[in-house]
């Protein structure tokens, strides 16, 4: 979608200076005193008429490596998966696209539907008891679980596997030192979440553990185990988690969670360099009037039609700050709408297809990468769509040389884990076919 942007004339700004009661700009900044004030032009460009700007931000685009033109094996949190058409469709309508917070639920009921229908649907696929109407991401998600853990068990300390995305674990420390809890790192054995070292950390005063599933390095943790480890001190277990994976997987809802957050990009939003993108956060209905954001529940009117309203909202805006559960003050409707088309399109059925083809397909990369000398495969576990190769060289230059043939590579992962310098993790999704597979192993080969 292109955007215009409409020029101020000299008679505009002549009219707003009138009415507010100046002669020129410059009476504007008369509190400022003269000697700090900046005299002369800023070292920018001069400004562009509009069909030549548009054409430089045109070429500025084209110097980006876009999925359009090359093939990606880069993951780590962002993934290129297929996008029906339905959904930029719907998304682009205009009662959707400038809708705002729904306060007036007689005149929001779409979209107050569709808030709906997206809580119901991570429901299903959590395997939870209530969700809200999402959150900004998946790292942001993650920090609002531990901080109604914290608040809600009373204990300081948070653990949280190493093996949870770099950047959620950044977000958490932030937020951990503003509420006071204390966030111990459990360290990794073979790709996965070290459950004897965890067993031996864990005490009296846990309020949480956190894991990812799949975990950062593409592992399957075993939830089982350490939803027992959780909960024998009576900490509560907070699970990040890809949705899509849970097309196939066991939902950490049977695995007795009390908090499962993640981010829905997987769920029919573009990668879009990076957002936006919508977080999730379900529960159990014992913490419900703890959720952050707000939740959309389903009623009747006056002449008992289904309609739907905002049914809690325990943020500041609306009542006593100290009772507040968290001063988040938005969702991201329009990607929590995005996610509700792209699941009502492909139905359970779709879901689980597409989750098994990331699995056959990233089995089937990993079983031909593991052929290409120089490189080998880092862990031997159940995972979805992601994997560790242990490259013999430098992971940085083999991604240059790769970008000239038109692939994106793994992410670097000895950027954020110093005990995994020259490994690579790699991406497979659905829209890899074996050419593109084979294509990337043939690289490799030509470069060590």
């Amino acid at each position: 979608m292109t955007f215009r942007y409409l020029p101020m004339t000299e008679q505009d700004r002549k009219e707003m200076l009138e009415t507010i009661g100046v002669q020129t700009t410059e009476e504007l900044f008369a509190e400022i005193p003269e000697n700090v004030r900046f005299h002369g032009e800023l070292a920018i460009p001069q400004a562009l008429p509009e069909p030549l700007l548009v054409k430089h931000m045109q070429r500025l685009s084209g110097k980006n490596a876009n999925l359009d033109q090359y093939t990606s094996f880069l993951g780590a949190g962002v993934y290129e998966h297929y996008v029906p058409s339905v959904v930029g469709h719907v998304i682009s309508r205009s009662e959707f696209y400038t809708a705002y917070t729904p306060y007036q639920p007689e005149i929001s009921q779409g979209e107050l539907q569709a808030i709906f229908e997206f809580q119901s649907m991570i429901c299903e696929l959590t395997g939870m008891d209530v969700a809200n109407s999402s959150m900004y991401d998946g790292p942001t998600a993650l920090a609002e679980a531990a901080a109604l853990a914290f608040s809600h068990t009373k204990k300081k300390k948070v653990f949280v596997s190493r093996a949870v995305h770099p950047e959620a674990r950044e977000i958490l420390l932030t937020n951990a030192k503003g509420l006071g809890y204390e966030v111990v790192e459990i360290p990794l054995q073979d790709g996965v979440t070290n459950l004897a070292r965890l067993e031996e950390m864990a005490d009296e005063d846990t309020a949480a553990v956190i894991v990812q599933y799949p975990n950062f390095l593409g592992n399957l943790e075993d939830l089982g185990q350490i939803e027992q480890i959780a909960h024998k001190h009576k900490g509560l277990l907070v699970v990040s988690s890809n949705p899509l994976s849970l097309g196939i997987l066991q939902p950490p809802g049977a695995f007795k969670a009390d908090i499962v957050v993640g981010d829905a990009q997987p769920l029919g939003i573009l990668p879009q360099f990076g957002g936006p993108h919508c977080g999730y956060f379900a529960t159990t209905k014992a913490l419900m009037r703890r959720l952050p954001g707000r939740i959309v529940g389903q009623t009747v009117d006056e002449d008992g039609k289904r309609g739907f309203v905002l049914t809690l909202q325990a943020r500041e805006q609306h009542i006593r700050r100290d009772k507040a559960t968290s001063n988040i003050c938005s969702n991201q409707a329009l990607m929590a709408l995005a996610a509700s088309v792209y699941m009502s399109a492909l139905g359970k059925q779709g879901m689980q297809d597409i989750a098994l083809l990331n699995v056959k397909k990233a089995h089937f990369a990993k079983q031909r990468l593991s052929q290409v000398s120089g490189f080998e495969i880092a862990h031997e576990q159940p995972f979805f769509n992601e994997f560790v190769i242990r490259v013999n060289g430098s992971v940085e230059e083999v991604n240059r040389k790769l970008l000239k043939q038109g692939i994106i590579g793994g992410y670097d992962l000895g950027k954020a884990y110093s005990e995994y310098q020259n490994h690579m993790l790699v991406a497979v999704t659905e829209l890899r076919t074996q050419e593109e597979i084979e294509q990337l192993a043939v690289a490799l080969e030509g470069l060590l």
